[in-house]
C-alpha cells in the first residue's frame, strides 16, 4: 500500500488507542492481517486463526484496520453482527462490525447473482436489511440512541450478506476473530428500496431464505435484537469510536433476518422478501 493509506491506517490506531487507553496493538497484527489479506485474494483458505487470537474487541479491530489499510479497494459500507450475550467482552458491545467493498457489491435485478466463497473456509448467506446514509453523520458524536440514529437521513434497502472466510472455523472460534477478518464478509448483493421505512411496523417486514429450494430461515426486521434503528446506532457510534464516522452514501447491513445460512459452491440460494423483492443467487469458487 502507499504511504498515504498507511499513514490513514496508523491514524485510526491511533485514535482508537487514544479513545480505548487500555487497548494496545498485539504483537502479531500485522502478521493476522497480512495472512487474512493474502489468502482473501488468492482465493484460499486458512487452516487455523494466524496468530495470537486479539485479547479484546478493540484490538481485534485494530487488526481490521490494519487489513483494511492493506486491501486495494474502498470500503462503501458496513455489515453489523449481533454478539450472543456470553460471548461479549469488557467493551459492552452487543454487536461487530466488518467493512464492505467496492468491488464486492453487486446489484440484484431478479436474475442469479453469483457470488464468491472461500472453499475450504466459511461460507453462508444472510438476508439482510441495509441501511444507505443520506447524510454524514457528525463526526463528534461517539454514541447513538435508536432514536438519534433514526434522525439521521437514510434509505432503507433489501440486502443478501455473503459471509465467507478462508478460516472454516471464524464463527466458533468467536467475535475477536470474526472482527479480525473483515467481520466475516465477503459481499453484499443489494436490492431494491423500501419506501417510508421509518413510518412501517417493522414486525410487517417479513422474510425467508432457500437453499437449493429447501427453506432454512424465516424471520424478518423483528429479530433483530432492538429493530433496525438499534443496528443503525451501533453502526454510527462504534464507526465514530474509530474515526470512521459513518459519511453520506455509506451502507450498512444491519444484521441476518432469518439466521446464518452455510452454502457450498454450487448451490443456489432464493431470499424472498415477502411483499417487495426475491433475490436468487449462487455460491461461486472465490
Amino acid at each position: 500500500m502507499g504511504s498515504a493509506a498507511t499513514l490513514a491506517a496508523n491514524g485510526d490506531i491511533a485514535l482508537s488507542q487514544e479513545r480505548h487507553p487500555s487497548a494496545a496493538l498485539p504483537a502479531d497484527a500485522e502478521a493476522i492481517a497480512h495472512a487474512f489479506v493474502q489468502a482473501r485474494q488468492a482465493g484460499q483458505s486458512l487452516p487455523d486463526f494466524p496468530g495470537t487470537i486479539p485479547p479484546d474487541l478493540v484490538s481485534a479491530y485494530q487488526v481490521q484496520d490494519l487489513a483494511i489499510a492493506q486491501w486495494p479497494d474502498t470500503v462503501v459500507g458496513w455489515k453489523v453482527g449481533y454478539i450472543a450475550a456470553e460471548r461479549r467482552d469488557a467493551s459492552g458491545d452487543e454487536r461487530l462490525l466488518g467493512p464492505i467493498y467496492a468491488r464486492q457489491l453487486w446489484n440484484a435485478t431478479g436474475a442469479i447473482v453469483e457470488f464468491p466463497v472461500f472453499d475450504g473456509g466459511f461460507a453462508a448467506v444472510e438476508a439482510e436489511y441495509v441501511l444507505r446514509l443520506e447524510q454524514d453523520a457528525p463526526a463528534d458524536q461517539l454514541h447513538y440512541t435508536p432514536e438519534q440514529a433514526a434522525a439521521i437521513a437514510s434509505t432503507l434497502l433489501l440486502g443478501v450478506e455473503i459471509a465467507s472466510s478462508p478460516l472454516a472455523t471464524i464463527n466458533q472460534l468467536g467475535p475477536r476473530v470474526v472482527v479480525s477478518d473483515f467481520g466475516n464478509n465477503n459481499g453484499l448483493i443489494l436490492g431494491p428500496q423500501v419506501p417510508d421505512w421509518l413510518a412501517l411496523d417493522e414486525d410487517g417486514l417479513r422474510v425467508e431464505t432457500f437453499i437449493e429450494g429447501t427453506r432454512v430461515g424465516t424471520g424478518g426486521a423483528q429479530l433483530l435484537p432492538g429493530g433496525l434503528r438499534a443496528a443503525f446506532a451501533f453502526a454510527l457510534g462504534r464507526s465514530a469510536q474509530r474515526g470512521r464516522p459513518l459519511k453520506q452514501g455509506d451502507l450498512i447491513a444491519t444484521g441476518n433476518a432469518t439466521g446464518i445460512h452455510d452454502i457450498r459452491i454450487g448451490q443456489q440460494a432464493l431470499v424472498r422478501f415477502e411483499g417487495y423483492f426475491d433475490i436468487p443467487c449462487r455460491a461461486i469458487a472465490a
